[in-house]
């Protein structure tokens, strides 16, 4: 079966390793940057109403008309600009990769969100990852305005904040690849509802500039939305490689109900932000512990010297599920992460990590 296996798929595909998620059945699940917040009844109520009208037995509207317009009004997005809608921003980079020709060359800074590099991968392009600096995580401009000029990359992918460093780049580094760039250069937004900073404005500036959002760190991980916004010229040839009746209509209702409960999640986001620097004050009081400053909903932090993986077993044995990023290496090497939880989910990590520095 192996030799089978071999013969039908691609080499590629077999030198990868499949993306796990780990299994959090009984543990505090602070690994994956979700909004730990769930609605109250009330706006559950709500809901529920909403989708009771779903027509379950016919296709959903191929375009999402209703909830684009919702988007593009919240976000400002002008007229002049297009908007693509992906199940989860996974597959808007899954899509734009697909519409590249063969071995096009694809270009991101490392660490970064690994889901450039697995789905350019399993697609046969060209990944080049450019690495961070060490002191700051902050962009080395020279050596990607380098690597841009030797591979003439067909896309660039900028998490803005980055993930899993949780730090927004330099603009001006980011406005400089723009003007160097000949390809696509995509803006991942995946976190901006807690960072206060975007370049969704900036659209009209630069021919090359998309800008990608999702609505999982908001609080809607389950519904698995994100939207891609920029030129028409771009998303109408991104539409033909989109499958049809992609967002479900329970993902168009659902979402489109969401987003108009505007101040419950700006509430959420509050805590979220104010929690975050609690978190980062006390990871920072602990001997041997240095938390990186954040602009997500997630902090890196970075442990004693080749202790970060029995910090992460022991943690988990005390019912605390976080990200062991040592095991990547490189500049993530001693490097744990952990998503910003309710107060006492915070509280039992911190008392946990303490446990395990004992």
């Amino acid at each position: 079966m192996k030799e089978l296996s071999g013969y039908i798929f691609r080499q590629e595909i077999q030198n990868m390793a499949a993306y796990k998620v780990a299994d959090a059945t009984d543990l505090i699940k602070l690994d994956a940057m979700e909004n730990p917040y769930q609605w109250p009844a009330h706006i559950t109520d709500q809901w529920l109403e909403q989708i009771r009208s779903c027509q379950l037995n016919r296709y959903p509207d191929p375009d999402a008309k209703k909830l684009v317009a919702t988007l593009r009004q919240l976000n400002q997005i002008p007229d002049q600009y297009d908007i693509l809608l992906g199940n989860g921003s996974d597959e808007i980079i899954q899509i734009l990769l697909m519409a590249l020709p063969a071995e096009s060359n694809i270009l991101a800074p490392e660490p970064g969100f690994v889901m450039y590099q697995q789905i350019a991968l399993s697609l046969g392009l060209k990944y080049h990852g450019i690495p961070l600096q060490g002191h700051d995580f902050d962009l080395d401009l020279p050596a990607m305005l380098e690597a841009i000029a030797q591979h003439q990359p067909k896309i660039i992918f900028l998490a803005y904040p980055n993930n899993p460093t949780a730090n927004l780049f330099s603009r001006t580094a980011i406005e400089k690849i723009l003007e160097q760039s000949s390809g696509l250069v995509v803006i991942d937004e995946a976190y901006a509802p807690f960072a206060n900073a975007s370049f969704m404005d900036n659209l009209g500036d630069h021919d090359n500039l998309l800008v990608m959002r999702t609505l999982s760190k908001l609080g809607l991980a389950g519904l698995r939305l994100g939207y891609l916004a920029g030129n028409p010229v771009f998303i109408d040839e991104l539409n033909k490689v989109r499958l049809p009746y992609n967002i479900n209509i329970l993902t168009q209702v659902s979402a489109e109900f969401a987003l108009l409960q505007q101040a419950l999640f700006a509430e959420q986001t509050e805590k979220i932000c104010h929690d975050r620097s609690l978190v980062i004050d006390q990871l920072n009081s602990l001997q041997g512990i240095k938390a990186f400053p954040s602009a997500a909903n997630f902090v890196l932090f970075r442990t004693p010297q080749g202790k970060a993986s029995n910090i992460f077993t022991s943690l988990k044995a005390q019912g605390i599920l976080i990200k062991n990023l040592s095991t990547q290496a490189g500049l993530l090497t001693d490097c744990l992460r952990v998503t910003i939880g309710k107060p006492e989910e915070n509280i039992a990590f911190l008392n946990a990590l303490k446990n395990s520095l004992a």
